[in-house]
């Protein structure tokens, strides 16, 4: 049996952090380690808004 066809994909295979590709507001909730709800993801929108998008720095290792 192949393990690899169904498995989900993690969180971190779903974390883009700007390298790969920009990253959006979901990503930046879930590099704080928080669920990604509609609320948080707004707030998410507009902290990158007014701080930029290095704002994502302070949360990757």
């Amino acid at each position: 049996m192949d393990s690899g066809t169904d498995e989900q994909p993690t969180r971190s295979d779903r974390l883009f952090t700007g390298g790969e590709r920009p990253y959006d507001p979901e990503d930046l909730v879930m590099a704080t380690g928080h669920d990604v709800t509609p609320e948080r993801v707004e707030a998410a929108r507009k902290l990158m808004e007014k701080e930029g998008l290095k704002v994502i720095e302070r949360y990757l290792p």
